[in-house]
């Protein structure tokens, strides 16, 4: 290449800074010193669009630059296609409409849920969740925030157990009840109350279910007590008590009339003279609610009165957590008294809260009501919300091959939503088999950070960031004597 033409080539390309006036003007002197070179050689002009640069790129402020234009033609496809071509563009995975939770952490895009709103849409099939994450991870935080910004769509929450308090202060400030249950406290439940009665149903119906579930209260108790299932005998003696006390009072009747026919047979029809032989295990079983360490809170009327318009309601049993026998006492009462408004049809869409779930699960009793709490909740609209710390507790309840153990599992498998925030690296093996996840997934659980949570709904993943309002993270605080 001779001089005048690299001296060409260099006054095609734009130095930077060099406005557009200047680069017009340089162009036209180089296209008249070409021609004027081509006119003393003798030689025919070149097309001015083919240049030859130098080998290694042009030096200085013109590096990198091209005297013509880049041109890359377009190419069309569908989104499916360049998910694949550029595996970084990725859609939603749940509808937008729902209620909002936080950021995708992979695309950055607002991640919202909604248990109806996607069973409306045939996304799942049940809409109960499972949380489960280390003390710390913020998963009651996802828990609280999930019910407390379903409130603004019509929800309602029941807490049947709060075994440390925490959900009282929510139900407060959101126009809801606590009813705190313990010793000394005011507050008294009777567990053989009606409940609220459905519209729907007709005047037998309502007093074979009334007769049902009394019946179902009073051998659960007697078996949480006992620390065994009831014999057939054993039940027919809770039977017979029960109708003979109702009887009694022609109306509803009280945990005390019961165990006191019981004890004293001779007030009852008993011809065989059986019932004090065969019934006084059950006996002393129920009595420990009327006279034992539980009296005052399940003996007598009730003084407070279940509402189920209520935005929120929430039984708060702190005073007892530390007593086990005694927290599974109060938690099948309390179930039995939510029961009814929880199996009203009509009771419109309800969120239904087990938090520190390890600690009810190993009551078989209470495991059984649970269950077919999952199992019904397409009939009843409510959705249930199991919190635990991870799921290899499902494996602490009962024995190998036990029903208790089946019962756990089956509560798992009728939840089609999974959140699993941070994980332990002894976890990772027991967690990855029983949701299914890839090495990745698994390989991420110990490194999320706070409020960080894995989401599958039914076959889809996704890497959410929770985000709090200020007045969230101040209602939802559980570490106040940590900080303070």
């Amino acid at each position: 290449m001779s001089g005048g033409e690299r001296t060409h080539v260099a006054s095609l390309l734009t130095p930077a800074h060099e406005t557009w006036r200047a680069r017009r003007d340089r162009r036209r002197a180089a296209c008249d010193l070409r021609t004027r070179a081509s006119t003393r050689s003798g030689r025919p002009e070149r097309d001015e669009r083919v240049h030859h640069l130098p080998p290694n790129g042009e030096p200085g402020p013109a590096a990198l630059r091209s005297p013509i234009g880049l041109r890359v033609p377009k190419h069309q496809d569908t989104s499916g296609t360049w998910a694949a071509a550029y595996p970084f563009l990725a859609g939603g995975t749940t509808e937008p409409d729902g209620v909002f939770v936080g950021q995708d952490a992979t695309t950055g895009a607002s991640f919202t849920f909604d248990p109806w709103v996607l069973y409306q849409r045939g996304r799942i099939t049940a809409p109960n969740v499972v949380i489960a994450g280390i003390v710390g991870a913020g998963k009651s935080a996802l828990a609280k925030s999930l019910y407390l910004r379903g409130l603004a769509f019509g929800r309602r929450v029941y807490v049947p157990c709060d075994p440390k308090g925490e959900h009282t202060v929510i139900a407060e400030a959101v126009g809801g009840k606590a009813i705190q249950l313990g010793p000394g406290l005011p507050a008294r439940l009777n567990p053989l109350d009606p409940g609220p009665r459905p519209s729907s149903i007709s005047d037998d119906e309502w007093t074979a279910q009334v007769q049902s579930r009394r019946r179902a209260l009073l051998g659960a108790l007697a078996e949480t007590t006992l620390g065994r299932t009831l014999t057939p005998v054993e039940h027919t003696t809770a039977d017979i008590a029960l109708a003979a006390a109702i009887r009694a009072v022609n109306g509803v009747p009280v945990l005390p009339a019961v165990v006191d026919l019981l004890l004293r047979p001779d007030r009852v029809d008993d011809p065989d003279g059986r019932l004090a032989e065969d019934g006084r295990p059950v006996a002393h079983a129920l009595r420990r609610l009327v006279a034992g360490d539980l009296a005052g809170m399940f003996d007598g009327p009730s003084t407070v009165v279940f509402d189920p318009s209520l935005p929120m309601l929430s039984l708060d049993l702190s005073r007892v957590a530390e007593n086990s026998t005694a927290l599974s006492v109060l938690m099948t009462c309390a179930s039995a008294w939510m029961e009814a408004a929880l199996a009203d049809p009509d009771g419109g869409q309800r969120w239904v809260v087990y938090d520190e779930a390890w600690r009810l699960m190993a009551h078989p009793p209470l495991l059984r009501r649970m269950d077919a709490h999952w199992r019904l909740a397409r009939h009843y609209g409510i959705a249930n919300l199991l919190v635990f710390h991870k799921l290899s507790d499902l494996d602490n309840v009962g024995d190998a091959g036990s029903a208790a153990r089946a019962i756990a599992t089956s509560l798992l498998a009728n939840a089609e939503t999974r959140i699993i925030y941070r994980q332990e690296t002894d976890q990772l093996g027991p967690t990855g088999a029983a949701l299914g996840l890839t090495s990745a997934e698994r390989a991420r659980l110990p490194f999320l950070g706070l409020g960080q949570g894995l989401w599958k709904v039914r076959n889809e993943t996704t890497l959410v960031s929770h985000q709090l309002h200020d007045v969230e993270a101040d209602l939802f605080s559980s570490d106040h004597r940590m900080v303070t």
